[in-house]
């Protein structure tokens, strides 16, 4: 019989989980209710999982950069599948999981898995990494579209299933506010700059922003620029990230002028928190408290953030906050940019095999969004499990096959640039160097090989 995948939805408060997000200590209330008290009764059934085997004693070892009450809300959504399989899964979340993954890596102690959110990261272990068995393979073919399994995939071989998804194209804003002001939402590029003249000229100032953050401070910016080239065109994107272009080309400096006209205005930033000065002292975290508060009207940030808001702003289309897509150059076409971790093997063993696996399926994805904030583009999720209006929103544009939508470029990226050169890049733009020099010195950054 099928199982009614339709969760009780919980509120919590988590840390953000993307390429960058978890170098930054993020502040976070505590939870009233731990994770995992509200899961349906059939999580806790061992028949659900009669079809992994069973591993008395063994024990897998994950690592990611997750940490905080995220990590709690990860692990309470694979507890019943452990204990009733018989494995000890022993996670632990890192907040320098790069250059800790280069260490272990090249000493031979790499954990059984690893939760990558970039990429461009993974395949430098690809010779290390262990395909997903068939198994695996099964259960991610039937949860992901091919577009998705291909982030994962060296020569037509599966190794490292999506995890979660975050749709990173959104612009927060308040309902009240925009209605109090009589705005409505852009549908265009060009209507979102007259909203931000007018806004201004209303006396609020348009937008907040903020890339503080920590040891990945400029990250914020990256994904602005992102957005910008895919709204250029999505050809260009595809060539940008796969460096069939240099990251100095004309249309890359076009995006970054695009941008520009609001980051770059103190007419248009940065509400609440100063002018353009301040955005690269202001934590991403923060950054869009103001439009709660009414000092700030938009900010773009992606679907996670529903978590960073205070306890006492609701995020609902008739709340405090809620969600627009960033819009496209023309009505109806707003391309959607996207973050993901991918599960990685460094063992060949049967019970990592068996925790991949579960990793893979419906049932984890759901009890995963019931567990925390968090969204998935497996199409075994129903989005209504999501913790929120926003989040369900996320998890539906992340489903829907037919919206032009493309891999967040810098985690796509190697290392070297997406998390390291473009970061820092986007800070000397803030203070004042041009886009042409900026995208020059990122291209000499990008690896010869």
């Amino acid at each position: 019989m099928k199982k009614d995948r339709r969760l009780p939805k919980r509120f919590l408060c988590v840390t953000a989980s993307a390429a960058a997000i978890a170098l930054a200590a993020t502040a976070c209330g505590a939870p009233d209710e731990e994770p995992g008290e509200e899961l349906p009764d059939w999580a806790a059934d061992c028949d659900t999982y009669a079809d992994y085997g069973s591993f008395d004693g063994e024990t897998v070892s994950i690592s990611s950069s997750i940490r905080g009450d995220e990590a709690d809300e990860m692990t309470a959504a694979w507890s019943s599948f452990a204990e009733c399989v018989g494995i000890t899964i022993q996670h632990e979340g890192s907040g320098t999981f790069e250059s800790d993954m280069r260490v272990r890596v090249d000493g031979g102690n790499a954990p059984d898995i690893a939760l990558f959110p970039q990429p461009g990261l993974m395949f430098q272990f690809v010779d290390n990494m262990v395909p997903a068995d068939a198994d695996t393979q099964a259960a991610a073919q039937e949860g992901w579209t091919q577009d998705w399994l291909d982030y994962g995939t060296v020569d037509g071989q599966l190794y490292a299933p999506p995890h979660s998804a975050n749709a990173k194209s959104f612009v927060w804003y308040s309902p009240s506010f925009f209605e109090d002001g009589g705005y409505d939402i852009p549908e265009t590029w060009d209507e979102m700059m007259d909203l931000t003249e007018t806004i201004a000229a209303d006396g609020t100032t348009p937008w907040c922003v903020g890339f503080e953050s920590g040891e990945a401070s400029g990250w914020p910016g990256t994904d602005w620029i992102e957005d910008a080239v895919l709204r250029e065109s999505p050809e260009l994107y595809d060539d940008w990230i796969d460096h069939n272009i240099p990251f100095d080309d004309p249309g890359i400096v076009d995006a970054f002028d695009r941008v520009g006209e609001i980051l770059l205005n103190d007419d248009y930033v940065n509400g609440g928190h100063g002018g353009v000065n301040t955005i690269a002292t202001t934590s991403f975290q923060e950054a869009g408290y103001p439009v709660a508060d009414g000092e700030c009207a938009m900010h773009r940030q992606a679907s996670f953030y529903s978590a960073m808001w205070p306890d006492d702003v609701e995020v609902a289309e008739d709340g405090d906050v809620f969600i627009f897509q960033l819009p496209g150059d023309e009505p109806g076409d707003a391309p959607m940019l996207f973050g993901s971790e991918f599960v990685a093997s460094f063992s060949d063993d049967e019970a990592v095999h068996a925790v991949r696996q579960f990793l893979a399926s419906a049932d984890y994805h759901n009890l995963r969004m019931t567990t925390g904030s968090w969204t998935t583009a497996h199409q075994g999720a129903d989005p209504e499990n999501a913790r929120d209006d926003a989040l369900v929103r996320a998890v539906e544009i992340l489903h829907d096959e037919t919206m032009t939508s493309r891999f967040d470029g810098s985690d796509y990226m190697p290392g070297e640039v997406g998390a390291a050169a473009f970061w820092t890049g986007m800070l000397d733009w803030l203070g004042g160097t041009s886009a042409e020099d900026v995208t020059s010195n990122i291209e000499n950054a990008w690896p010869s090989d």
